[in-house]
């Protein structure tokens, strides 16, 4: 299986682009403020998995996958603010939530997996 060919990979790279097509068309001072913020956190899901699943112990791959996992809550939480601030439509304040939930459960159930191999 290659990195390409895993779901939460797949799924954070959506997330991340639905994400910047949603910021772009923000004015400078949104997206100078909250917007990066909300693209840096949204990247960093995929970026930390992709880093993890290089690493060869499955420790290092853990500590990847947990960092993933904060850069999918904080991508929550400033979606949220977008969201309050009137920034991001309901609709697609929706779409990206249930993004984000999803990934979360998928990204947890990946996490348990790891841990059943590090508990072998």
């Amino acid at each position: 299986m290659t990195l390409d060919d895993l779901d939460i990979f797949k799924l954070s790279l959506k997330l991340g682009e639905d994400i910047w097509r949603i910021v772009v068309i923000w004015d400078y001072f949104a997206k100078d403020t909250i917007g990066k913020q909300l693209i840096r956190a949204s990247d960093s899901v995929a970026a930390n998995i992709s880093e993890g699943y290089g690493r060869f112990h499955f420790k290092d791959e853990m500590r990847f996958l947990l960092y993933a996992r904060g850069s999918l809550h904080e991508t929550r939480t400033f979606i949220i603010i977008a969201h309050s601030r009137k920034l991001v439509s309901d609709q697609n304040f929706s779409d990206i939530i249930s993004q984000i939930d999803i990934l979360g459960k998928k990204l947890n159930s990946f996490i348990n997996s790891i841990n059943k191999k590090l508990d072998h």
